[in-house]
């Protein structure tokens, strides 16, 4: 679907290491477009590409950082045509470690442009008639499958973290309508070109630290206190045997996402992984990628859609010639820059670092790149909510053309006031309100996520499987109601949990919430996670302040 190419890989075998004369490793080259050859610093576009700070992509557009003339003319790099680019040029050992590299600029002839569908089929059946198409760039590919084995390999021995999440493509016909949403599907060949990004984007953080000059950096902490404890309480009472430090290390939470991804709600598991860490932010100071597992880390590889990507090219080039870059006079920041900015602040608070936080003692060129990092992480954030948003809205104008129609689900959250309940052939999620369980009481259990019956003992815990009807959709709110539906007696409840003799078992622990059947909503709908989070912290609040949870 890309329109804009703004990188290109090459590798080779080569000796990495010793005197002998036998391969031991890759030459691994990947060239990115030099965005900044035609975006001069302070000029008109340069000023609009920093205000958009990114690309925004929907399922039918994408709104450009840049205009389109450069984004998908000049600087992309589009086959049998030179083109200008900036290379990262690597050895990397047969155990996956960057060995050297150097960083230097480029006039390139890009000999093929390839889909990752294709590519995946060449690397699965080298003999196919993909691979005949390609004889001559079979070799090349196999050679780029070594070195992202190899690379990919060293980053798990690290401990990066590495989560089973799925993400949804939402389908359109040339006229707009929605045809179907599917899950957006990873293979080898998307791995393959995220190991070498990830490998130049390394190398370009190394170089800038050597270099002793200023930039932004790419970084990603671990889960302030707070939130491990949340996060203790919530694996603790899904019976997740694996401990959580004080200051947890990626591996720790790698350990825990491969001890659970055979479990049914593996996704729900992960996914309170990830939310627990911060999000990844652009600053002068760098202090490593938690995920990734990476000292140091920045964003190399996509200056076409990405500003942050454009200043460390100019940071790039200024070190290689010897001089300095100075950022422009850039426009100033707004509301969404300031919130957040009390955000991080309240984070570096949380974990005590505020007194010795090198922010305080900040020069004004410091300062300078401080406010440009948050300037494109708080756009990221915006571009990230309103891709988001459309998405829902998309759904949900999708499903009410499928009002009335049945299909077959799984709790993917529970709440005080109903389940969310996932479609298991389309990935769309809406709510089942807990007055449509059955005529009976429903306790909720706020550490367990459970909601359990009175009378019957019937408990819908995350990853129950259900049948539910399409009842209601309002697209202006962007909200899906389901009616659990019941058939004949017993197969009503198919894939819910029972009580041994359909007890209704012990009180469930912490303060157990009982539902009356009103049809009243809660006064903030929250999201599914907001929901989750909710119900754990006010469970561990509970438990920090003496309060005995009930046996």
């Amino acid at each position: 679907d890309a329109r804009d190419f703004d990188d290109a890989v090459y590798a080779e075998p080569t000796v990495v290491t010793g005197r002998g004369k036998k391969p031991n490793g890759w030459r691994l080259l990947v060239a990115i477009a030099d965005v900044s050859h035609y975006v001069q610093t302070g000029s008109p576009i340069d000023v609009d590409a920093y205000d958009r700070a990114t690309s925004v992509y929907f399922p039918r557009r994408v709104i450009p950082m840049l205009p389109e003339k450069l984004s998908n003319g000049l600087c992309s790099l589009n086959p049998e045509v030179e083109r200008l680019c900036m290379v990262c040029d690597m050895l990397v050992t047969a155990d996956g470690d960057i060995h050297a590299y150097q960083i230097y600029p480029a006039v390139m002839n890009s000999h093929a442009r390839m889909t990752y569908t294709e590519v995946a089929a060449i690397l699965a059946n080298t003999r196919g008639p993909e691979a005949a198409q390609r004889k001559a760039r079979v070799q090349d590919l196999i050679h780029l499958h070594e070195v992202f084995r190899a690379l990919l390999k060293a980053r798990q021995k690290r401990g990066a973290v590495d989560f089973d999440t799925t993400e949804t493509q939402i389908v359109c016909d040339e006229s707009g309508r929605i045809e179907k949403i599917v899950p957006r599907t990873r293979n080898d060949a998307h791995r393959l070109i995220e190991e070498c990004m990830l490998a130049a984007n390394v190398c370009s953080a190394d170089f800038i630290g050597q270099g002793k000059h200023v930039g932004l950096y790419r970084v990603h902490e671990g889960p302030t206190p707070e939130k491990v404890e949340l996060l203790r309480a919530y694996l603790k009472a899904l019976g997740v045997g694996l401990a959580v430090s004080d200051e947890p290390r990626p591996e720790e939470f790698q350990r825990i996402a491969e001890a659970t991804h055979e479990r049914v709600d593996a996704e729900q598991i992960h996914m309170m992984l990830l939310r627990s860490m911060s999000q990844a932010i652009y600053t002068p100071v760098n202090s490593g990628h938690f995920g990734l597992a990476f000292e140091a880390y920045t964003h190399f590889t996509s200056p076409i859609r990405r500003y942050p990507d454009l200043l460390v090219h100019r940071v790039i080039k200024a070190i290689l010639a010897g001089k300095k870059y100075h950022l422009p006079a850039l426009p100033t920041p707004g509301d969404a820059h300031e919130k957040l900015r009390k955000r991080l602040h309240k984070d570096r608070v949380q974990r005590g670092h505020e007194k010795g936080d090198p922010r305080h003692r900040q020069s004004p060129e410091m300062q300078d790149w401080e406010a440009a990092g948050l300037h494109c992480s708080a756009n990221e954030r915006r571009a990230d909510e309103a891709s988001r948003d459309v998405e829902a809205w998309l759904k949900c104008k999708y499903m009410r053309e499928h009002l009335g129609e049945e299909y077959a689900g799984t709790v993917s959250a529970v709440t005080s006031f109903g389940l969310f309940v996932t479609l298991s052939d389309m990935y769309v999620e809406g709510l089942v309100h807990i007055t449509e369980l059955g005529g009976e009481y429903f306790r909720f259990d706020e550490v367990r996520q459970e909601l359990r019956g009175e009378r019957t003992g019937i408990r819908y815990v995350l990853g129950t499987r259900v049948r539910v009807q399409v009842s209601r959709v309002d697209l202006d709110a962007r909200k899906i109601d389901f009616r659990l539906v019941h058939e004949a007696g017993e197969a009503a409840l198919r894939g819910a949990v029972r009580d041994k003799a359909g007890a209704p078992g012990k009180p469930a622990a912490g303060k157990a919430a009982k539902a009356r059947a009103t049809r009243e909503e809660p006064p903030e709908r929250r999201s599914p996670m907001q929901a989750l989070k909710a119900a754990v912290k006010k469970a561990t609040d509970k438990a920090r302040k003496g309060g005995k949870p009930r046996r």
